[in-house]
């Protein structure tokens, strides 16, 4: 049986291999669990990791810190191509606002950890740490320890008063929801504010009444326009066509077109009537509108295409298509002649069928080339990441140069590639069950190492006076800047009970809270604010955690 010790207690390669694949499957599997309808997921294996640790099981250090960092870098860069598509417009209109609120609990928690670094006998790095941990982020405790090994301080307090406070920072969020909803919410507050988005599209049909564009072409009449739209179909003496852009309006003309829902009165004014007929609704037939034109989505799947211009195609002109929407990562985009396309973005194509057959051949419209990760650009976007977190920056009043490390440069690169990676023809497109899979290892792997680091001397630090103390502090950074802020949300700026939620979940990047506050919310505002948050404050977390290090320490 000295094989079987072995396998578990000897360091080696395989040692190491056995015991953190051991904490992940164990963790993974209790994740599941609930307990008054939350339960942990993939941060179970985090804990599962300290219980490891406590029971005496260990790997090589320089394992465990290699294991540690690949799948940091991997989960951070994973969530940078995730979040970079929607990263920069997540500040338009109504997420700009969400956004800003999202930030103040960030502030708010921030502010609150420095000066309870000074008032406590809490040291900076461990303080550090009980804010990752009260705001559930562990990405940002990476950032935080791979800069506290750049100024050679120790790296174990951070983990340990993070792994501390984590349960309760998970708890706390939710309890500060309830708190606000029994206390603070009105009915009105629960009603549906919908925010402008201006990326959801609006159908509309207007009939054109207006002399001044009378005789005038799509093309002229698009350029004279603020508002942009797209014409999908045109209706001239009973019978129903697709517009090029050199088709001249005519009076009387009916037009159904596709723009935003805040541009609809522009162009009422602009044709001259909009009709009343609701083209919005789920259950229209669009293929039942007219008898020779069809309604058909195409995938974007050949690697020409991918950072192309829509109108640079010519695809209405050469072929008497229209093309009405485009859908990229479950939002719908206007399909703009100057929308930048992508691999995976499926266009709603419209048309004879002869023609929308011809254009399938340009698209692809192959589902299975896109199922082939992308593995090259993944590697090389890690590298490049490593490269920027490598760049000693020279702050002002800062005796060393600043790096992003680790953590702050892959996801970085990752949200920048995620988001103009395309207009530079870069294949950035990776299913969404690859990008998970990828998340997940990464997650698992740093989660097992650091629980596995912590676990050591987990119990003993929470039954010692210091311990009880850091799981106060982390319930108040936790409590206190969620419930303020959602006053300010509800009565400062009008916003509903659900985008509130959603907003406060993302900003504390909590998805059990968020879960509970679908089940206590009919609609799914909260989800969409979560969405619109999330990208903001993962990356200001991470980069922040390392800035307090660097200015305080």
């Amino acid at each position: 049986m000295e094989w079987l010790y072995n396998l578990f207690f000897d360091h080696s390669a395989l040692q190491a291999v056995v015991i953190l694949s051991l904490i992940i499957s164990v963790g993974l599997a209790l994740g599941k669990i609930k307990v008054l309808g939350i339960s942990l997921g993939v941060t179970f294996v985090f804990f599962m990791g300290i219980f490891a640790g406590h029971l005496g099981f260990s790997i090589d250090p320089q394992m465990l810190s290699y294991a540690e960092s690949f799948g940091l870098v991997l989960f951070v860069y994973a969530l940078g191509l995730q979040v970079g598509p929607g990263f920069f417009s997540s500040f338009h209109k109504g997420g700009y606002k969400l956004n800003m609120l999202g930030l103040g609990v960030i502030v708010l928690g921030t502010i609150m950890a420095l000066i309870l670094s000074f008032v406590t006998p809490i040291g900076l790095p461990d303080m550090v740490g009980i804010l990752c941990g009260a705001t559930t982020n562990t990405p940002a405790l990476g950032a935080a320890q791979q800069t506290l090994k750049q100024l050679g301080e120790p790296t174990s307090g951070a983990a340990l008063s993070c792994a501390v406070t984590y349960p309760l920072g998970v708890v706390g969020v939710i309890l500060a929801i309830v708190v606000v909803r029994k206390l603070f919410v009105r009915p009105s507050d629960m009603e549906e504010h919908l925010q402008d988005d201006p990326n959801h599209t609006y159908i509309a049909t207007f009939q054109v009444h207006n002399p001044a564009i009378f005789n005038k072409s799509i093309q002229d009449i698009a350029k004279m326009s603020y508002p942009k739209f797209v014409i999908s179909r045109i209706w001239r003496n009973g019978i129903v066509s697709i517009p090029t852009s050199d088709k001249i309006l005519k009076e009387n003309d009916r037009l159904l077109v596709i723009t935003t829902e805040k541009d609809a009165p522009a162009l009422t004014i602009l044709f001259g009537e909009q009709e009343n007929r609701d083209w919005n609704k789920e259950d229209i037939d669009w293929n039942a509108i007219d008898s020779q034109l069809i309604s058909k989505h195409i995938v974007v799947s050949r690697a020409e295409i991918n950072g192309k211009r829509l109108g640079s195609l010519r695809l209405r002109n050469n072929y008497g298509i229209n093309i009405s929407r485009v859908l990229r990562s479950g939002v719908q985009l206007l399909a703009t002649p100057e929308l930048i396309l992508q691999l995976g973005d499926r266009l709603t194509v419209v048309g004879e069928a002869a023609a929308i057959h011809n254009v399938e051949k340009i698209l692809g419209n192959t589902v299975k080339t896109l199922k082939d990760p992308n593995l090259a650009s993944i590697f090389i976007g890690i590298v490049l990441g490593l490269i920027v977190g490598s760049i000693p920056i020279a702050i002002p009043g800062i005796s060393s140069p600043v790096k992003l490390g680790l953590a702050g440069g892959p996801i970085i690169v990752g949200i920048l590639i995620g988001a103009y990676g395309p207009r530079f023809h870069m294949l950035t497109y990776t299913t969404r069950s690859a990008s998970l899979m990828l998340r997940g290892i990464g997650l698992a792997l740093y989660l097992a190492c650091l629980g596995l680091d912590a676990g050591a001397h987990f119990f003993e630090t929470v039954v010692r006076p210091e311990g009880a103390l850091w799981v106060g502090i982390g319930f108040l950074i936790t409590f206190i800047p969620v419930v303020i802020m959602a006053l300010v949300s509800l009565r400062v700026c009008k916003m509903d009970f659900g985008n509130t939620c959603g907003m406060l979940c993302g900003s504390m990047a909590n998805p059990m809270a968020l879960n509970y506050a679908n089940d206590i919310i009919p609609n799914d505002n909260p989800a969409v604010s979560y969405a619109t948050v999330y990208p903001l404050g993962m990356f200001t977390r991470v980069i922040i955690a390392q800035l307090i290090l660097m200015i305080f320490l």
